[in-house]
This record gives structure tokens, sequence and C-alpha cells, in this order.
């Protein structure tokens, strides 16, 4: 994906970051970008690198975070062959991949203190110490830094050098959080349907409802949440119109659920009852409008239904010792759903319209006299 989807949208946030990585993208300075998990802060690297005079160079990312305190002197500077047990070969460090080019140091917050003055160096110098070599090795590269950490605190801890900090933080820049750029969220979501949708399908849309829902929702995970959820949505619901009544609850961020729940209420308890459907039958009822429909349409009455049953079959004979009307009808009802079911082949669409029902309410049945579908 393009660095510049970090970028997208209309609000001021957006146009002043975008005219910031220009102003800053040529200069050879050291960058330190802050900010919270998930706000974009790599794929602002990346559009550094690539509006600058090194575009033709590597850009060379390395999470600190994610490689052992042990290895990681190997990994940024690289090693000569023997220089420890299991260097079975020279190996070129990351730093001297992005020569020419940008390396980007993710989560420097979680660096240790001795890789710290080591790095602290490296950025004095311009030189490294590969593990093993006898002589040192000049780089050129442009070092952008970013952590999730409040570094200030971190050095008042004792677990972050003064002296890199100030090192690395030349030129800071900050990614906001989502929840303060709001007016982002509706392009931002188009932009990510139309990067998921499947094959040949339209890109996923959100009804007026549930897009208000999304636009105020805080976003703890920021872009990369919306990133996931929409990849979700695109592949549980291809192509489709989505509701917010018509998605179920486990497959919603925990904050909209009571969202959904408000809704569900207003609209009544026939929505209520097919949030236990699966994602497929949902989206089918989705095309077909079904779900409007039992929102604007009452269910029929049981009376009713029981009538139909009743006016279909003939009204039984009464046996001398009676009967329980409830079992009997309930006897008859199943039996013309499986004779239904049968005729169409276990499809439940075509199933419901021969029955003349809503297709939840025929669900419900099947399900309560456990007959099989398509």
């Amino acid at each position: 994906m393009k660095s510049q989807s970090f970028f997208i949208g209309t609000s001021p946030i957006a146009h002043a970051l975008r005219r910031l990585v220009t102003t800053i993208a040529n200069s050879n300075a050291t960058v330190l970008v802050t900010g919270e998990s998930g706000t974009g802060k790599e794929l602002l690297a990346r559009s550094l690198h690539e509006q600058s005079d090194r575009v033709g160079g590597a850009f060379v990312p390395i999470n600190c975070s994610a490689i052992p305190k042990d290895l990681l002197e190997s990994e940024l500077f690289g090693h000569r062959k023997g220089s420890f047990t299991g260097a079975v070969a020279d190996r070129i460090g990351r730093f001297e991949l992005a020569h020419g080019g940008t390396i980007f140091l993710d989560e420097i917050g979680d660096m240790s203190l001795d890789m710290q003055v080591k790095l602290l160096r490296v950025l004095q110098e311009r030189l490294i110490d590969p593990v093993g070599a006898t002589r040192q090795v000049p780089i050129d590269v442009r070092v952008i830094a970013a952590t999730h950490r409040d570094l200030e605190s971190e050095i008042q801890a004792g677990r972050f050098r003064e002296d890199l900090y100030y090192r690395l933080n030349v030129l800071p820049v900050v990614t906001p959080p989502l929840r303060e750029r709001q007016q982002d969220i509706p392009e931002l979501l188009r932009f990510y349907a139309e990067h998921y949708k499947l094959g040949s399908n339209k890109a996923i849309e959100f009804s007026a409802e549930f897009l208000e829902a999304l636009v105020n929702y805080p976003w703890p995970g920021n872009v990369r949440e919306l990133c996931n959820l929409i990849d979700r949505f695109s592949t549980l619901y291809a192509g489709q119109m989505l509701d917010l009544r018509a998605i179920p609850a486990n497959l919603l961020p925990k904050a909209l659920v009571p969202v959904q729940a408000q809704m569900l209420e207003r609209s009544g308890p026939a929505v209520a009852q097919s949030m236990t459907m699966p994602p497929e039958v949902l989206a089918e009822m989705q095309a077909e409008g079904e779900l409007d429909q039992m929102v604007n349409q009452p269910e029929p009455m049981d009376n009713e239904i029981e009538s139909i049953i009743m006016l279909a079959q003939g009204m039984p004979h009464l046996p001398p010792e009676g009967l329980s009307l409830k079992d009997r009808l309930a006897e008859i009802e199943r039996n013309i759903i499986e004779q239904a079911l049968e005729r169409s082949q276990g499809n439940v669409s075509r199933t419901a319209k021969l029955l003349n029902l809503q297709r939840t309410t025929l669900i419900e049945k099947i399900n309560k006299y456990e007959l099989r579908t398509a």
C-alpha cells in the first residue's frame, strides 16, 4: 500500500502533515516521529523517503522492540564470520543496507541503554563497527526514528539517554490519533474499502447511521484498527451496503455494541432476533432489502399463522379423550415447513416465499423444529 494512504483526508491536520513532509523530505536531518500505536508512523517515514532525493536508495525498516537485545547489534551493524557462535558468514547490517537511502528505527524507546550508547556514536560519527570487524565502515543514511512512548518521561525514569534524545529529536513530527481528525474518517473508510474489495465485487459501503457511528467511534487502535475492520467486513460482506443492525455483535468493536443495541431497540424485536444469524444470511437479507422490511412491517401474528395452517389442513377430528391443541398445531406447522423445504430443495429464501413468511420467522421455526436446510 502506498505511504500516502496515511495522509488521506481534508482535515487541517492532514493538510498540515502533508505540507510538513514536503518541507522536510529533502533534509538529511534526523527525524523523530512520535504518536500512538497504529497512527501510521512507518507510513509517514516511507513518505519522507519517497519524496526525498534518497528515493533511489533503499528504505530499511527495523523494529527495535522485536529483536532480542543480544542480536540487535548484529542486525543494525552487521558481523564478520566467526565473530561469535553461529556467525558462519559475514552479514551486512541494516545501516549498511540503507547506505544512500533511509533507515527507519521503529520503537526506538524500547532499545536497551547499552545499544543506545552505540547508536549515539553512529549518529555522531557516521561510522559503524560490525561485530568482529577490525575497521569501521562509513555510512551515508538518513535516520528516522519512531516511538509510541513519551521519551521525556523515559529519560526521567532513567530508561532513555538524554543525549541520544536530543540527537534524534532534530525534526520532531507527531502523528495524531484518528479521534482527533474525525473529518477524515469517511474518506479513509472509502479508501480502504476500495483497497480490500474482493475480485470483481464492488467495495463495501455503509448506511448513513453506520457511518455516523464509525465517525463518532474513538478508534483506540487508530488507522490500523480501521484497516483491520474494513478488511474483515470486505471478506464477510463483499460488495454489500452494511447496516449496523445487521452485523453480529462479536464482529464489532466493543464500544459500538451499545450503539447497535440502541438502534435495535428502536427497530423492534424482529431485527434484534436476527442478530443470531450467520453473516452470510444477514448479507443476503441486506442485499434483498429484507432487513428494512423487518423494521417497517410488523410480523404476522401467531394466531393468524395458526389459522392459515388449520384452513390448509382442515380441522382435525377431535378424539374422545381430547388433545393438546398446541402440540397438534406444531405438528401440522412442522410438516408444512418440511414439505416446503423439500420442494425448494432446502433454499430458505424460496421456502419463505412459498409460505408467505418473513425469512426471520421461517429461520426461527426451522431452528425450533431442527429441520435441515441446503
